[in-house]
């Protein structure tokens, strides 16, 4: 095909030449901007999952608790006895908890008493059913640390009973390490 002119003296042939180079150029710098963002967009998801896995965990306690006590009595309690197998919060390491041990919790009543008298009453419905539950707060304003004693130490010097988000039930088949720790525990 003979190439014809066009009023500008250009020809129509290097017309569609030109429109094919220019479409094949924005079809590039359009496959060019996907594959960026989308490159973008893997990385910050990736970054963001990297750092939900190394987030600190908030929990004070994992346990799997036997029993509960209420001191002085079930009607008016000021301290809690709250016996099983623990994993305590490590204040050193905020990702870390201790080795599981067995033995009690001895907790008074914080400042947010209501809240807390639920908690305990949460406790108390799952104890002896093997259930593994989470509470307490690591990050908590009274600083305490649970301490568990042994089952021949008597009640003395409660710690300050902390609230976070409530009590939680916890999947014993969790591959978390601290709840491992309980369900794997062998006195």
């Amino acid at each position: 095909m003979k190439p014809s002119r066009t009023p500008h003296g250009i020809s129509r042939s290097l017309d569609v030449d030109e429109e094919s180079r220019r479409l094949l150029v924005q079809s590039r710098f359009v496959r060019f901007v996907r594959f960026v963002l989308l490159r973008g967009f893997v990385m910050i998801v990736a970054l963001t999952v990297a750092a939900v896995t190394h987030a600190s965990d908030r929990i004070g306690v994992y346990a799997r608790v036997d029993k509960v006590v209420l001191e002085p009595n079930e009607q008016a309690p000021q301290r809690v006895q709250v016996w099983g197998v623990f994993a305590i919060a490590d204040s050193r390491d905020p990702n870390a908890y201790r080795p599981p041990a067995r033995g009690y919790l001895y907790y008074m009543l914080p400042p947010n008493a209501a809240l807390a008298l639920r908690e305990w009453a949460d406790l108390q419905s799952v104890a002896g059913t093997n259930q593994i539950v989470a509470f307490g707060s690591r990050w908590s304003k009274t600083r305490t640390e649970s301490r568990v004693r042994k089952a021949d130490e008597l009640p003395a010097s409660p710690d300050v009973y902390t609230t976070d988000i409530g009590m939680r039930k916890i999947d014993a088949h969790s591959g978390y390490a601290p709840v491992r720790s309980i369900v794997d525990f062998k006195p």
